[in-house]
């Protein structure tokens, strides 16, 4: 049975830092290249940041230097750093798992949630 289970959010003030992590059992975790999306009220869920099974990145452009995205084969667990939070980062963050040989196999966490306000 594949998990993806995502921790760390919380509600932080303007300017403050945020750490998500979000561990996966069930998979070969080295064949997966690993995302963080968002989603907020409203709006459609976004790609924020990934991290290739080679270890890769990619961020969205409002994310860019402020964002960070890791991943550690070891633990099968995949990080997003965020710093600098603005209150346009409020949202439910979810983890996806996508296996890179094998594009059918995708999995998503449950979502963290995410508020950024004084």
């Amino acid at each position: 049975q594949v998990q993806l289970v995502e921790s760390g959010g919380g509600l932080v003030q303007p300017g403050g830092s945020l750490r998500l992590s979000c561990a996966a059992s069930g998979i070969i975790f080295g064949l997966y290249a690993m995302d963080w999306y968002r989603q907020a009220p409203g709006k459609q869920r976004e790609l924020v940041a990934g991290i290739t099974n080679g270890g890769s990145t990619n961020y969205a452009d409002s994310v860019k230097g402020r964002f960070t995205i890791s991943r550690d084969n070891g633990k099968n667990t995949v990080y997003l750093q965020m710093n600098s939070l603005k209150p346009e980062d409020t949202a439910v963050y979810y983890c996806n798992a996508r296996n890179v040989f094998a594009v059918q196999y995708e999995y998503w966490g449950q979502g963290t949630q995410v508020t950024v306000s004084s």
